[in-house]
């Protein structure tokens, strides 16, 4: 089950599926693009709690310098990890998921597994770092 990150429409997509560019069969968003979806306060909760699959969320600000470097490290990990969901939260323009996560410093990274989160981290950090620490902290939530 992957919920859209556009309507919040949960879409049942087998999982030999996920690299055939699946759509939203309500609104027609992409649902596994390989690179990060951008979330705001009304989708982030649906986005995260009803995802089949792992949800690594970078909660970020346009103004932070980190955050700018971080961005397409964040790409290229997203785009060589099909199996993990990645997105994005700005911060500033949705400040109640933020708040309610507690996000204290930016870019955070958030991984959550079954609606709950399993690992955090803060700091920027290369792709090659990224997918490194993803790997583990899913081999631990497991």
């Amino acid at each position: 089950h992957l919920p859209c990150p556009q309507c919040a429409a949960v879409n049942r997509v087998p999982e030999g599926r996920l690299g055939d560019a699946p759509v939203c069969a309500r609104c027609g968003t992409e649902l596994a693009p390989g690179r990060p979806m951008a979330l705001s306060d009304d989708s982030f909760e649906a986005f995260v709690t009803r995802s089949e699959l792992p949800v690594l969320v970078d909660f970020w600000a346009e103004w932070c310098g980190p955050c700018q470097a971080m961005a397409p490290q964040f790409e290229q990990a997203a785009a060589r990890a099909p199996r993990v969901r990645f997105a994005k939260l700005d911060t500033e323009a949705h400040p109640k998921a933020s708040v309610g996560q507690r996000i204290r410093s930016i870019p955070t990274l958030v991984l959550y597994q079954g609606g709950r989160e399993v690992a955090r981290r803060s700091g920027a950090i290369g792709a090659a770092d990224l997918l490194r620490w993803l790997d583990g902290e899913l081999a631990r939530a497991r």
